[in-house]
């Protein structure tokens, strides 16, 4: 019997014998009730009267009466009993027996010696099971209930690899040492060295560091103690650390072994930074940590993990050499990372031959290990819901959007005028995403409701910039605008639609003047806010500046809002053809991609650009049915194989004759033909439309060295012109909106 069947076994046992003790009680206390049948003081009166009583025993308040010639004798049983609730009647009742000549006793009330001691033997057990409750709570688990034991989990075959952990090569470079400390320590003690003793791994959610931990785990083979740090803090005092020394006395019994505490920053957090700078019980619980993890005590071959994304809020203790010597940042992948993880999270699922994991990975840029399984998940339901038997790389695509932005709301009520005013307001965004230089390429313009959007464009890093700058940022400011000039631009009009693209170009650039040192006026000067995420530290945030350079980094601020807003209307306006025919597209088929929205910056009509699009759906849907028939062919074949592996058992056992067994062996060469005949044509078919796509790109001339972007004007005007009262609207609004801003000089454009 292990360890916790132990445990649960003690419990159930004081369980039951509480039981026990409450059912002795209720049995002591009701008796037995030897009085038989209740008649009232007038019933009484009439079997008196009529000579049926024998005899009468008086005892506390209760006639008790046997009946003429019973068999029962008093005081230990009787016929019938009757309750007096006043004097007089008492009284009366004795008088009448009295006079009849019947014998009657009467004796006062004397309890037994177990109904006089019992009420002491009841408070007796009541104190002895609460203290032993008192003592399992205050001596840490020692006792029976098992309060201050630890939760930690304790797991002995860890089936994670190094192998499986993509996109973290340095990490595992550092970790694969405490593999080697814990297979073979003898190397290290030999020259002096000092394995650390606890590595913290530092990294956003959903890098794998939980993951990581578990393949350090795997490799050394060695048992693996996992607990989260929210499971040391309970209600009782001193539980928390009373949970900490029996991890560590687990460890020290199995060692060597490894300790891995997750979100330690639930527990370790800076001490003294409680409302008051209080003592309470999170800190008792750091404090056992720390003397734990650098105490008397050996703790020869156990090293402690732990896993945060929170490092800045831990107390310097817990950092400090002894303790965590070394800490490992495990961050997002790049794009040579998510490769590999792609590849890693479709080993088990069905892709199609035309994806390509290397267009995959650069478009997931910002992806952790988590959002790329994420996103396989979906595109595998997706998938499953359209009853393809691959994953095609559409799937894909909806599902880094569903990622993203989250899913679709194609049901959602949308006005024709709202529909026309998102088309031109997405139509902005991408306009100036294509025309700026340093903006990301447009991967997708849609204005299908997704998530809290009435439409979005999305736009993915071409590669992993490890610094942004200055003239990026500005780009990045000015395609936010896109969507509200496009709106002013053609309808004279604004929407409450760039709540978000204010916001958004707004913390750009108040981190350019605050942050990044971008302004001429202000200089190479931080002014950022210092906070404290501790209620008792500090309850506001301090700035550390002037009210005169508030107002500088406030007038920077609305400075390069305004240039990049100045030359953002200059853009769309110059190619306002375009963003009319982007809007009429989206309304057609309501999502286009980047190479429609290539085709439309190239010059293409609406008109070709739709039959290229209807073109692709129809050879996607002919791959689609072409899967579907080879997924039931598939099935067909299937069945049939089992089919005749049953029936080959019941040929020889005689229960089958050999035409059946025929029939179906017929039935199988006939489907297998069929399936042969269906790959052929749907061969034939694929070489066909690849011919017919080679020699319309040859016409449209689309095998050309594409084009450097360049700025295409407006060469014909398609806003009515002659509306007079329009025009002065727009040009009003323009006038207010717009304010006459010196470009901001550049200082440092890297980061």
């Amino acid at each position: 019997m292990d360890k916790n069947k132990k445990d649960n076994f003690k419990k159930l046992w004081w369980i039951v014998f509480a039981i026990l003790i409450i059912v002795l009680v209720v049995i002591l206390f009701t008796g037995n009730n030897s009085y038989g049948d209740k008649i009232t003081p007038k019933g009484f009166t009439e079997m008196i009267n009529t000579d049926q009583v024998g005899e009468v025993y008086y005892y506390g308040g209760v006639f008790r009466i046997t009946k003429v010639d019973s068999d029962k004798k008093l005081p230990n049983s009787s016929d019938f009993y009757c309750e007096v609730a006043t004097s007089a009647t008492q009284e009366n009742l004795i008088n009448l027996i009295t006079s009849k000549n019947i014998d009657y006793t009467e004796q006062q009330i004397k309890e037994s010696f177990l109904e006089t001691i019992m009420p002491y033997i009841s408070l007796f057990v009541i104190l002895i099971i609460a203290y032993f409750i008192f003592r399992a709570i205050t001596k840490g688990g020692q006792g029976s209930m098992g309060f201050g034991k630890s939760k930690a989990r304790a797991t002995d075959n860890i089936k994670v690899r190094f192998s499986d952990v993509a996109g973290a090569d340095e990490e595992k470079a550092e970790l694969e040492e405490v593999v080697e400390f814990l297979k073979n320590p003898q190397k290290f003690t030999n020259l002096g060295a000092r394995i650390p003793k606890g590595v913290l791994l530092v990294g956003p959610p959903g890098t794998g560091k939980t993951l990581l931990a578990k393949a350090v785990a795997g490799e050394s083979n060695v048992p693996f103690l996992s607990i989260s740090g929210s499971d040391f803090v309970e209600m009782f005092v001193g539980v928390g650390a009373s949970r900490v020394r029996d991890l560590f006395d687990q460890a020290k019994k199995s060692r060597p072994c490894i300790i891995f505490i997750d979100e330690i920053d639930a527990v370790g957090r800076q001490r003294g930074t409680g409302l008051g700078g209080g003592n309470d019980e999170r800190e008792q619980t750091l404090n056992q940590l720390l003397v734990e993890m650098d105490g008397f005590e050996a703790n020869e071959g156990i090293i402690v993990l732990a896993a945060t994304n929170r490092s800045d809020v831990l107390d310097p203790a817990l950092l400090r050499p002894g303790r965590f010597d070394r800490q490992i940042y495990v961050h997002v992948p790049d794009v040579k990372g998510r490769e590999s993880i792609i590849k890693i999270h479709a080993r088990n699922k069905p892709l199609d031959d035309d994806i390509d994991f290397k267009v995959l990975a650069r478009i997931t840029s910002g992806f952790t290990g988590a959002d790329i399984e994420n996103m396989l998940n979906e595109a595998s339901i997706l998938a499953a819901r359209a009853n393809r038997p691959k994953i095609i790389m559409s799937d894909l695509t909806e599902g880094i959007n569903k990622v993203i932005m989250g899913p679709q709301k194609k049901s959602r009520l949308v006005t024709d005028r709202d529909k026309k005013i998102t088309t031109y307001h997405e139509s902005g965004h991408a306009i100036l995403g294509k025309l700026l230089e340093n903006c990301d390429e447009v991967q997708e313009v849609s204005i299908i409701p997704r998530g809290m959007a009435a439409g979005y464009t999305m736009s993915r890093p071409s590669e992993d910039d490890q610094h942004m700058t200055y003239n990026k940022l500005n780009d990045q400011i000015a395609m936010c605008m896109g969507g509200r000039i496009a709106e002013q631009i053609v309808f004279g009009d604004i929407s409450t639609g760039a709540s978000n693209d204010i916001q958004h170009a707004t913390d750009i650039a108040r981190k350019m003047v605050t942050e990044w040192g971008m302004s001429n006026r202000l200089g190479f000067i931080g002014y950022d806010t210092s906070t404290q995420p501790f209620l008792g530290r500090d309850y506001q945030n301090q700035s550390k500046y002037s009210e005169e350079t508030a107002a500088i980094i406030d007038e920077e601020i609305r400075g390069i809002l305004d240039y990049n807003y100045k030359r953002a209307y200059k853009l769309l306006e110059e190619n306002r053809l375009i963003m009319d025919k982007m809007s009429e597209l989206l309304i057609i088929k309501e999502t286009i991609y980047k190479e429609e929205v290539d085709m439309l910056m190239e010059g293409k009509s609406v008109d070709e650009i739709v039959a290229e699009m209807d073109k692709k759906a129809e050879i996607l849907k002919e791959k689609e049915e072409k899967g579907r028939k080879d997924n039931e062919y598939l099935r067909k074949l299937n069945d049939l194989n089992n089919k005749l592996k049953t029936a080959e058992m019941l040929l020889k056992a005689g229960v089958v004759t050999k035409k059946e067994y025929d029939q179906l062996v017929d039935n199988k060469n006939e489907i297998e033909k069929e399936y042969e005949n269906h790959k052929q044509n749907a061969e034939k078919q694929e070489v066909e439309v690849a011919e017919n796509v080679n020699e319309n790109k040859s016409e449209n001339g689309e095998n050309k060295e594409p084009e450097k972007k360049v700025r295409r004007p407006r060469t014909k005007k398609t806003a009515s012109e002659n509306d007079t009262v329009k025009k002065d609207k727009v040009q009003k609004l323009n006038e207010k909106m717009v304010k006459t801003t010196k470009k901001p000089k550049k200082t440092d454009k890297n980061d």
